[in-house]
């Protein structure tokens, strides 16, 4: 189990701060994803363990996001400031201490595809970040997502296109 959660951790947290675009959210999402997997599901072979773990990370995420709409409609009720233009969430300060300079350096390619995975629906990001960077297949992935292969399928082939469609012209 150890070794299974040492290989998939810092996957497992791309596609969460992915889902999330918060790196504590994600951290957290990542760690409650192996706690429940460890907890309910230790006695699995390690071939169930990649779908099973990716099927609470999605679980979670989707929770987190369930949350954070009924937050934000309160929020924005409670706390808003109508003579106010400035944002809570940019003016916070930095508590990673990132620097501007190191994320201007970032590569063009990579806030390109950030981008575009951003831009697609929840559905068809979770497919492509679970078929084509965990190497998952059809069957596991629909486990993992808790649909149909076909709905895999369909997703993942609608992410490829609009990935290729938005990316044109930036990579071979």
């Amino acid at each position: 189990m150890d070794e299974f959660l040492r290989s998939v951790q810092s996957r497992a947290y791309r596609i969460a701060h992915i889902a999330t675009g918060n790196q504590q959210d994600a951290l957290d999402l990542v760690q409650d994803a192996m706690f429940k997997l460890v907890e309910k599901y230790s006695d699995r072979p390690e071939a169930e363990l990649a779908p099973l773990f990716y099927r609470i990370l999605t679980s979670k995420i989707n929770d987190l996001h369930r949350r954070n709409k009924v937050r934000n409609r309160f929020r924005r009720w409670l706390f808003d400031d109508p003579e106010s233009n400035e944002d809570p969430i940019q003016t916070a300060a930095d508590e990673f201490g990132q620097q501007p300079e190191r994320e201007a350096a970032m590569s063009e390619s990579m806030r390109r595809l950030e981008s575009a995975l951003e831009a697609l629906p929840m559905r068809q990001k979770q497919a492509f970040l679970l078929r084509a960077w965990e190497g998952l297949d059809v069957k596991q992935t629909a486990i993992a997502m808790s649909c149909a292969e076909g709905s895999v399928k369909t997703h993942y082939s609608r992410a490829i296109h609009f990935l290729r469609e938005r990316l044109a012209g930036h990579w071979s």
